[in-house]
């Protein structure tokens, strides 16, 4: 059956039609951002959603929306998802970074421009008749020095706008590197050098806890006299009462803002005052960039959909549509490895290390590790998922390390899964063979050779005669067929382990039977996931 998606906020036909072109069952409804009620009736219909901002992905919403598993934003900005509900859920959560970049940036650049030279107020002054030449007295930019707070994929272009205005850029971005700081051509600079040495300042930050009012009424005091401040990233990082004031004293020659702490901005601090130019929220309000951004979310859902390929996503490792066809076994195999050790481990696991050898140390390890943890914590909670996993397993304190190594044994490759609890360790390996099949190559350092299937016996004993043969006889006294046998053992006479593939998962009173024999420490039915 094809995917189903549900577009609940505008986008161009062209993107919907490229769901269609996909295989994709899509309905486009765009009335339905702005009904809630009527939204929740439906999600339960629908594998993706596709929205702008209208649409509110809240937790109560995805409580209803049983089989969703990709939220798609056409734009950059997720305020309007709750991503820690959404993670919990196990639904994906991607956004599009760079179909409106440009289009923001040369926003930035526009309304510095609009402020360096008071170009509304001339403007309106001009049209009701007057002629104020003097009254509009502006600022070049050339040899201005400007201050970039935040020079990531939109602040970066910013910069390189800037440079070609022949102004200085500085930049303050704790992720910046000297080496892309010289590749954009900027001086990276902390936060106080910045606001003492800026004539302008834009904004290029997400809003969290730690940019919420970077610009406060404290910093803004540290910013030379005349800066004129820019913001077209996110309401919130701006103190506006007390930028407000700091315009009214003189010390901050205007603003030009395109987003507000409140939204819509029906009233702020802001409004009405000389030399603050305000718009709409319009970064990205382009006839390019909400094209862009619409064609982007269409194909980036429909990959997911379709191959299992991940990109922008913000709450799960990306995934290419190349890397998930080369990685679908093994990220099969990462499942079953988890599941293995979940499955036989009744105590609260402290920590997971996971060895990658050969090949599959230089395939995505993120995703790869998503899919271990997710195999693991699906035996104590069904509805986990490669999405929800890391946040359960980081929820329950559970330490993740990982190591790689080149190609040590016979294998071109391998995984090995070590799940620690406060009394033991224990071990599984497993590979992949070239005809795509994962199999166990080791359990809890004893060399095996086992096909994985949904149903499966795993007995632990001393080595000694008849193991066999009581396997044998109660699966087949029972009518519990026996698919394929794997034996092994650390030495002769030592500990032994057995891995029974079968055809249906063997009843209570057969396990009761095989621990009655006394020959079994250990007798556990296993269920692996083969879909």
């Amino acid at each position: 059956m094809a995917p189903k998606v549900l577009v609940s906020d505008k986008l161009s036909e062209t993107a919907v039609q490229i769901f269609r072109d996909r295989g994709i069952d899509v309905t486009f409804d765009p009335a339905l951002g702005k009904d809630k009620d009527r939204l929740a009736e439906v999600i339960d219909q629908y594998d993706g959603l596709a929205i702008r901002s209208a649409t509110k992905v809240t937790a109560k919403l995805l409580e209803r929306a049983g089989r969703l598993k990709v939220v798609g934003r056409a734009g950059i900005g997720v305020d309007n998802v709750d991503i820690p509900a959404a993670s919990r859920k196990g639904v994906i959560v991607m956004n599009t970074p760079f179909g409106n970049s440009v289009t923001t940036a040369e926003h930035a650049i526009a309304l510095m421009m609009a402020v360096a030279r008071q170009i509304p107020a001339a403007d309106a002054s001009t049209q009701a008749g007057k002629w104020e030449k003097s009254r509009f007295m502006g600022s070049e930019l050339t040899s201005k020095t400007l201050g970039v707070i935040g020079a990531g994929n939109i602040g970066s272009i910013v910069c390189d706008r800037a440079l070609g205005l022949r102004m200085k850029v500085i930049a303050y971005d704790p992720f910046l590197s000297e080496e892309r700081a010289r590749k954009i051509g900027v001086t990276k600079v902390e936060l106080d050098e910045l606001l003492a040495r800026a004539d302008f300042i834009t904004l290029h930050v997400p809003l969290t806890d730690k940019t919420r009012n970077i610009l406060s009424a404290e910093n803004l005091a540290k910013t030379r006299k005349g800066v004129r401040i820019v913001n077209c990233a996110r309401g919130g990082l701006v103190d506006e009462a007390a930028l407000a004031e700091a315009i009214r004293a003189g010390h901050v020659a205007g603003a030009g803002f395109d987003v507000f702490a409140e939204e819509p901005a029906t009233d702020s601090p802001l409004f009405g005052l000389d030399n603050v130019v305000c718009t709409p929220h319009l970064g990205a309000s382009t006839t390019e960039a909400q094209e862009n951004v619409a064609l982007q979310v269409a194909e980036q859902m429909s990959d997911y959909l379709l191959s299992g390929a991940v990109q922008n996503a913000l709450n799960m490792p990306s995934v290419t549509a190349e890397e998930a066809a080369v990685m679908a076994p093994w990220l099969k195999l990462a499942g079953h490895l988890g599941s293995f050790a979940g499955q036989l481990t009744d105590e609260p696991i402290k920590a997971v290390n996971i060895l990658y050898d050969g090949a599959v140390a230089q395939m995505n390890l993120d995703a790869l590790n998503c899919a271990v943890i997710a195999g693991i914590m699906k035996t104590s909670n069904p509805e986990v998922n490669m999405v929800s996993a890391p946040l359960v397993a980081q929820e329950r304190g559970v330490q993740l390390s990982t190591t790689t190594q080149g190609k040590s044994g016979v294998f071109d490759a391998y995984i090995k899964l070590t799940v620690v609890t406060a009394d033991r360790e224990r071990s599984i390996a497993g590979t992949v063979f070239s005809d795509g099949k994962p199999r166990f190559i080791q359990i809890k350092g004893i060399t095996i050779d086992a096909e994985v299937g949904q149903h499966m016996l795993y007995t632990t004993n001393d080595d000694v005669p008849g193991i066999i043969g009581a396997l044998g006889q109660t699966m087949g006294g029972s009518g519990v067929n026996i698919a394929n046998f794997t034996l092994g053992r650390s030495a002769q006479g030592a500990d032994a382990i057995a891995l029974l593939y079968l055809d249906a998962q063997p009843p209570a009173d057969v396990l009761d039977k095989l621990h009655a024999t006394g020959l079994f420490r250990q007798v556990r039915p296993l269920e692996f996931d083969m879909a």
